[in-house]
């Protein structure tokens, strides 16, 4: 089949986990700048999620876009990154409520990680059914970024129960890694045309 069904559906789930991210954001009953000045740690926790969501989003459409067929195991593995990036709304409110202490924090890595690991096998998956001459093999090539996140990652996670916020500036790190769209990808579609019909 085509990849039309499960991008429409991946992009769904990542929209309703955006939203229930933000409804766990609760207003403050107090109407001062001093009531809304101490969600800091929630709002700062929700944007670097949203970020991390947005980045996600952004490059799962550049990779379902080199992908002609998807197999049931290119369904599994999506739905193995979705699974762990359902859980970051819950990693986000915990993290932000308990103003960034460490086991929340380290636990927020540890998400990130398993999320990474998952688009990484959903890689794997596409390139085991498209081939290792596929636009997706040739556009990712070494994957620097790919392997560098994962590291950064296992650094942070146990930096947390020693200095939280050497973790967070780790986490903020790699989303600014990523916050630019897979230029690769783009590169390589721009010079085999449109890349395949996958609709």
């Amino acid at each position: 089949m085509g990849t039309g069904r499960l991008e429409a559906f991946s992009d769904g789930v990542l929209a309703i986990i955006i939203t229930i991210m933000v409804l766990e954001m609760k207003v403050p009953h107090d109407a001062s700048l001093a009531a809304l000045w101490s969600l800091w740690p929630v709002f700062l926790s929700y944007i670097l999620s949203f970020v991390y969501l947005g980045i996600y989003w952004n490059n799962h459409h550049h990779l379902l876009h080199t992908t002609q067929r998807v197999s049931g195991a290119i369904l599994w593995a999506n739905l193995h990154l979705l699974f762990w990036l359902s859980l970051v709304p819950f990693v986000t409110g915990w993290m932000g409520e308990n103003h960034f202490a460490s086991a929340p924090t380290a636990f927020y890595g540890i998400v990130l990680l398993m999320a990474a690991i998952a688009y990484w096998i959903l890689q794997q998956a596409i390139m085991a059914e498209q081939g290792r001459d596929s636009l997706l093999a040739v556009a990712i090539g070494n994957d620097l970024k790919g392997k560098l996140s994962p590291l950064l990652y296992a650094i942070a996670i146990p930096s947390a129960f020693f200095n939280q916020w050497i973790a967070g500036a780790v986490y903020v790190v790699v989303a600014l890694m990523w916050l630019i769209p897979d230029r690769r990808i783009e590169r390589v579609i721009a010079e085999h045309g449109n890349g395949p019909d996958h609709k």
